[in-house]
């Protein structure tokens, strides 16, 4: 039964033979391993070509920012399947990465698909970025939904790791339409939905990315790939100081029980 497309059957990323292994045009021995830093990798795997130096700087920024921030939903979920399934270590990290959506940590692509729509709106519409903004808010709020990469619960003055990643693409002279979008939406909240809301990380992510050219389309990738590292390291902890059990153990006490009617 052929499902989907069938035409295009090739792919530009990897290809190997007996003596070589060549990624994205590059011999992976000979060019890659050793000479190119991991984050410059990953940008020439998902574009195809290497980034420039102020490109590779906020990849870098961006990958750090988003890494680790204590014990959220994904972590909690991560440790808490490596104390129920040991063996499973692979298992324990895809659990903290299959609960990465529109919420926690995967917010950055929900809010970069926002500012480009704002963006392209502008543009086609042919009117000011503004408008564009202030006719978006009005119809996520008609529909109840949050504006995306605003607010958070803890850094209610302000999430110190947006305006960190803001500064660094103002330093390297990456400020496009993406975070113009950004502060004008900012901008334009308090007459829309009455009150001010801080810029949180998952809005200056997509934000800086986009404008640095990484891929809308791959922008969850970001924030998957710098958290694998950070699960890593939890599941390290939880092999020497397990908590798994403990925060089992604290759900248990803290939700009670309703029989309903």
């Amino acid at each position: 039964m052929r499902i989907g497309k069938q035409d295009n059957a090739v792919t530009s990323i990897c290809t190997s033979d007996a003596t070589s292994i060549t990624v994205r045009g590059l011999d992976l021995c000979d060019e890659v391993i050793g000479k190119v830093d991991f984050t410059s990798y990953f940008w020439l795997l998902v574009t195809g070509t290497m980034p420039s130096g102020p490109q590779k700087v906020l990849a870098d920024a961006v990958l750090c920012a988003i890494a680790e921030h204590g014990l959220v939903p994904s972590v909690v979920a991560t440790r808490m399947t490596y104390a129920a399934a040991p063996e499973a270590f692979h298992g324990a990290v895809a659990a903290g990465l299959l609960g990465c959506g529109s919420v926690v940590l995967g917010s950055a692509e929900v809010a970069g698909k926002f500012y480009a729509a704002c963006v392209a709106r502008a543009e086609a519409e042919g009117i000011s970025a503004a408008d564009a903004a202030t006719a978006a808010i009005k119809e996520l709020r008609a529909e109840k939904k949050a504006i995306p990469g605003f607010g958070h619960p803890q850094h209610s003055g302000g999430d110190p790791r947006a305006h960190r990643l803001l500064a660094i693409a103002k330093e390297q002279g990456i400020e496009g339409a993406h975070i113009a979008m950004l502060h004008t939406i900012a901008a334009a909240l308090p007459d829309t939905i009455g009150r001010s809301l801080p810029i949180n990380v998952n809005g200056a992510i997509p934000a800086v990315m986009l404008d640095a050219g990484f891929p809308l389309a791959a922008l969850k990738g970001i924030s998957l790939l710098a958290r694998t590292a950070s699960l890593i390291a939890h599941l390290q902890e939880e092999t020497e100081r397990p908590i798994g059990f403990i925060m089992s153990g604290a759900a248990a006490e803290r939700i009670g029980f309703d029989a309903g009617e």
